[in-house]
C-alpha cells in the first residue's frame, strides 16, 4: 500500500477559515479527479483540520506566531500522533503528505508570519456572527493591517510531521499556482507509480 496525507481544506474547500473562494473550489475538485485516477495500491488520508480542531469555523486569518500562542503545537501533536498510529499500523511502502503554502499549520516550506502581540485576539470571536461577504473584507483588512508575510518555514503541523517521518515525500500546494502544484503533485505520483 503506499498513503497520500492529505489536508482536509484541499480537497473539502468549506475548512478554509474564511470560507471558500473560487481557488479553493478548483484546487478541491482537480485534486478529487486526481485521486480517483490513483491505483487500487493507494489509499488516502484526510487528518482532521488543526485550525477547525482549535478554534472552529469561520475563523479569523493568523500567522504561526498567533497560533503558537493559542496553543496549536498541543493540538498539532495529537494530530500527528494519529497519523502515526496509521502509519504504525498499516506500513504503507511509500508515504506522500500534501500541505498548503502559507498555512500556518499545514505549509510545507512556507508559512504565515506576523507579530503576535498586535494581533486583534478578539476578531476571532467576531467571524462567527459575520457573512461570508463580510469575512472576506475583513480577512483582507486583518492580513493587510497585521503585516502577514509569507517566510520560508513549515507551518506548525507540518514542521512535527518532518521531524517524526522524515522519511515520507513532502508536496506544498500553492493554490495561487494551481496549474504548476498539480503538475507537481502528478509528477511526484508517477514517479511513485500511482497511475
Amino acid at each position: 500500500m503506499k498513503l497520500l496525507i492529505i489536508a482536509p481544506c484541499l480537497l473539502s474547500p468549506f475548512y478554509v477559515y474564511r470560507g471558500p473562494k473560487e481557488k479553493e473550489y478548483v484546487t478541491a475538485r482537480l485534486l478529487r479527479e486526481l485521486i480517483g485516477e490513483l491505483g487500487e495500491d493507494w489509499q488516502v488520508l484526510a487528518y482532521p483540520c488543526p485550525e477547525y480542531e482549535l478554534m472552529g469555523w469561520p475563523r479569523a486569518p493568523a500567522s504561526r506566531e498567533v497560533y503558537e500562542r493559542l496553543g496549536m503545537r498541543e493540538r498539532a501533536k495529537t494530530i500527528v500522533d494519529f497519523i502515526g498510529r496509521v502509519l504504525t499500523e498499516e506500513k504503507p511502502e511509500r508515504v506522500v503528505f500534501i500541505g498548503v503554502k502559507g498555512s500556518p499549520t499545514c505549509g510545507v516550506f512556507h508559512t504565515s508570519s506576523s507579530d503576535p502581540e498586535s494581533y486583534p485576539y478578539s476578531a476571532m470571536q467576531e467571524f462567527f456572527y459575520m457573512s461570508k461577504e463580510e469575512r472576506l473584507g475583513r480577512s483582507r483588512e486583518m492580513v493587510e493591517g497585521q503585516g502577514f508575510k509569507l517566510v520560508k518555514a513549515p507551518g506548525i503541523l507540518f514542521e512535527i510531521l518532518q521531524s517524526r517521518f522524515p522519511e515520507g515525500t513532502y508536496i506544498e500546494f500553492d493554490k495561487d499556482d494551481i496549474e504548476g502544484s498539480m503538475e507537481r503533485v502528478k509528477s511526484v505520483l508517477v514517479e511513485l507509480g500511482a497511475r
